[in-house]
């Protein structure tokens, strides 16, 4: 029987953090396949985990929707067919819904596949923000875990970390919560939790009812994914008004997005800009301009930004950041640089210029 994990989590969450931990600590021994579904034009985290000896499989097909119609469905029957693993990992994009891969899974009905667990990785200090501003995603991605593993938890105070867990539980009553800072776990421990079959089995019941209560909505609307898609204007329900956004008073930015009434697409709320580059450039040049990017005004409300490029020294560059925080390090080589920048209403011209693309 073949162990299918889904990994969901809002940008920047730390799925992909969490995964090499388990890879290193939990399967070891077990023939594991990792299917990931990028947001954007250019993957990237294939490039963090290839020296962890997992098949990566990326799908860089934009809309979350477009590739379970298609890419995903096809993927997942190539992997059990040629690889035939004992575990299959499935990282959906930050913006996707975790609802709708599940459903993916079940609907393809395929033979010795089981859904082993629905593991939510949300940052501890983050989940207020984007439950507010961009709760159709992060409540999916809450609502229909089996697991929910706090990140970033060290930082915080009991106070602050025991009202991001009384928020969590309002939308999720069943799921397990792990609060604890991983590194005083093992992957062991993790992993025994993700996989506890009665909050599984609950996790399943939810979506089922959740079918009863609604008719499903089908993908009706055609997908142009010419990547200008970042110049549409969002004349939806969700107002940007990105001078409320505050990342670090998060009691200010109060306009709510109550998903219950909405049902939009990825790509209909959230810009992608991807880039591959054979620029260099220093880990100062890097820094400064992840630093700038928190420039709202100048350049649209950045929730992720995320690259492999090569380093003036010779040595390659490996960076990551989300709001108010940004982490640069030495990595391994790639095929050639690539960057990505994931956010809302962004100005696509004045990130390539911060870049200098």
């Amino acid at each position: 029987m073949i162990k299918v994990d889904i990994f969901s989590g809002f940008l920047g969450a730390g799925k992909t953090t969490l995964i090499k931990k388990l890879i290193e600590e939990a399967y070891k021994g077990e023939k594991v396949v990792l299917i990931e579904n990028e947001f954007g034009e250019i993957g990237i985290d294939g490039g963090f985990l290839k020296d962890s000896g997992v098949q990566i499989n990326e799908m860089n097909s934009g809309c979350i929707c477009c590739s379970l119609v298609g890419d995903f469905g096809k993927a997942l029957r190539q992997v059990v067919a040629e690889f035939a693993p004992e575990r299959i990992l499935i990282e959906p994009s930050g913006v996707g819904k975790l609802s709708d891969i599940i459903e993916a899974v079940e609907n393809l009905h395929l033979e010795n596949v089981k859904l082993n667990g629905f593991t939510t990785v949300v940052d501890a200090g983050k989940a207020k923000i984007y439950m507010k501003n961009f709760g159709e995603f992060f409540n999916n991605q809450v609502e229909h875990a089996s697991s929910i593993i706090l990140s970033h938890t060290a930082r915080l105070s009991e106070e602050k970390l025991q009202q991001a867990v009384a928020l969590l539980r309002e939308h999720n009553p069943q799921a397990v919560i792990i609060t604890t800072d991983w590194d005083k776990l093992s992957g062991q421990q993790i992993l025994a939790a993700m996989e506890r079959r009665d909050t599984i089995e609950a996790a399943l019941e939810h979506l089922a009812h959740e079918h009863d209560d609604h008719d499903h909505e089908h993908c009706e609307h055609d997908h142009h994914h010419d990547h200008d898609h970042h110049d549409h204007d969002h004349d939806h329900d969700h107002h940007h008004d990105h001078d409320h956004h505050d990342h670090h008073d998060h009691d200010h930015c109060d306009h709510e997005h109550h998903h219950d009434h909405h049902h939009h697409h990825a790509d209909e709320i959230f810009d992608s800009i991807g880039e591959e580059t054979a620029r260099k450039y220093s880990s100062e040049e890097i820094e400064n301009a992840l630093q700038a990017l928190g420039d709202q005004q100048k350049y649209g409300l950045v929730l992720r930004a995320k690259g492999i490029v090569e380093g003036t020294d010779g040595q390659w560059i490996h960076f990551d950041y989300v709001p108010g925080e940004a982490d640069v390090r030495k990595g391994s080589a790639e095929v050639t640089g690539r960057l990505c920048v994931i956010g809302s209403g962004l100005d696509q011209q004045a990130i390539a210029q911060l870049f200098g693309l």
